[in-house]
């Protein structure tokens, strides 16, 4: 049953994921608005809007993925143009939220620079946000308006619901990720595990321990980011050496920065499943990585809010 949209809907996109915005607007069975961005001779971003936003619900597909400076940019100045166009709402859909693991002073004068977005985006004109999978659940938080956090998960464990491992469980890749790689274990149904790393002295090795009954089992490994592979290249080699048959892993975002690609390939991981909350360009691809798509869960999140339906049943 096709989706019911009142007239004064409004779907744009920007420029980080183009695909993924006229995959959502073709299960909306609507079209993107009309909207071009053009630079001036030194870089400054220009942004017109080239249709009626008056009176209208208006939501703006926008991931802030590399480069992240110029994907928020644009996103400031889009939501200021609808702003000063006199629409009546404007939600921000946000499938990657970058930034968001400066979420908290580490060390003396850092900054949070999570706050720092989310102020940014209030400030600008934003009602209300639709992301998923914070890095930090906290980020919620820094906004001063509502905010739908969706989870990845739901797609992530359809896969391998799908797949139908035998003999599988879930590993965290480290202490920090055990409540996510709880929750898909119970999604699966399987045991799960983690690795526990620990440095005794400084400048001595790291000493790891496996914590599971991993032998001849196919495990999981579950992340939210993907950025530079190293931690869970890492992991699966681990897991291969101390007698895991296959080694899968999962995020919801994959940033796949630097070497990444080298390292994948390099490990002992049979399968990266990622979403494409963030775009994975052809030069980022490899046989290993499987790429789910998001937009029918964030189509379906974009619809209960315009029509004024709880989110909820979308991520319990």
């Amino acid at each position: 049953m096709p989706y019911q949209l009142r007239k004064n809907f409004k779907l744009f996109s920007l420029n980080s994921n183009p695909e993924l915005a006229e995959e959502i607007a073709s299960i909306l069975g609507c079209q993107l608005g009309k909207n071009s961005i053009t630079h001036f001779s030194d870089g400054e971003i220009q942004i017109n809007i080239e249709e009626s936003v008056r009176g209208a619900e208006v939501y703006v597909i926008q991931s802030t993925s590399q480069p992240g400076t110029e994907h928020v940019m644009e996103l400031l100045i889009m939501i200021d143009a609808l702003k000063r166009a006199s629409a009546d709402s404007i939600t921000v859909v946000m499938p990657y939220y970058g930034y968001a693991r400066q979420d908290r002073k580490a060390s003396s004068r850092e900054p949070i620079t999570a706050k720092l977005v989310a102020n940014m985006l209030v400030k600008a004109g934003a009602n209300h946000i639709i992301t998923m999978d914070f890095h930090a659940p906290q980020v919620q938080g820094f906004f001063n308006i509502p905010v739908d956090q969706l989870l990845g998960i739901t797609v992530l464990s359809e896969h391998f619901t799908n797949k139908k491992l035998e003999d599988a469980i879930v590993v965290a890749p480290d202490n920090g990720g055990l409540s996510r790689a709880r929750r898909l274990a119970d999604y699966l149904d399987v045991p799960i595990g983690f690795i526990d790393k620990r440095r005794m002295q400084p400048g001595e090795p790291e000493t790891v321990n496996i914590v599971g009954d991993i032998q001849g089992k196919n495990a999981i490994i579950i992340v939210d980011i993907v950025d530079t592979a190293t931690t869970i290249s890492a992991a699966a080699n681990e897991l291969v050496e101390n007698g895991a048959k296959a080694v899968y892993a999962c995020c919801t975002h994959a940033v796949l920065s630097g070497d990444a690609i080298q390292r994948i390939e390099n490990s002992a991981l049979t399968e990266l499943v990622v979403t494409n909350t963030i775009r994975v360009p052809q030069e980022k691809r490899s046989p290993k990585i499987t790429i789910l798509s998001v937009a029918p869960l964030l189509a379906e999140a974009i619809e209960h809010v315009h029509n004024e339906k709880p989110v909820s049943p979308l991520f319990e």
